[in-house]
């Protein structure tokens, strides 16, 4: 089992930033690759951002490319994602999300998820 816990949400204006956290703890977090998602309502669970085992490589949906950034340390067993340039568009609640697979962008294929964080953009 994995435990993963979010941080890091809140209001914030459009154009602005924050910076979310996913804290781990149970089996080793370098055995698993890493992603973040996000859920408005009434709307499906989209992938936002993906990061190997190891941290060489990141992958990132489109609609987030150049504004948001993830990162891992796995010394501290966390994973966290930069939010720049936030749109209104962007507000959801964001998910860590923790898989054996390497480079999926599916949820389905994520093994252990946390509870979520809540982020609003007001424009």
């Amino acid at each position: 089992q994995v435990q993963l816990v979010e941080s890091g949400g809140g209001l914030v204006q459009a154009g602005g930033s924050l910076r979310l956290s996913c804290a781990a703890s149970g089996r080793t977090f370098s055995n698993y690759a890493m992603g973040w998602f996000r859920q408005a309502p009434g709307k499906e669970r989209d992938f936002v951002a993906g990061i190997s085992r190891g941290g060489g490589s990141t992958y990132y949906a489109d609609s987030v490319k150049g504004r948001f950034t993830i990162s891992r340390d796995n010394a501290k067993n966390t994973v966290s994602l930069q939010m720049n340039s936030l749109k209104p568009e962007d507000t959801a609640v964001y998910y860590c999300a923790a898989t054996y697979s390497s480079g999926t962008h599916y949820a389905r294929h994520y093994d252990y998820w946390g509870q979520g964080t809540q982020v609003t953009v007001s424009s």
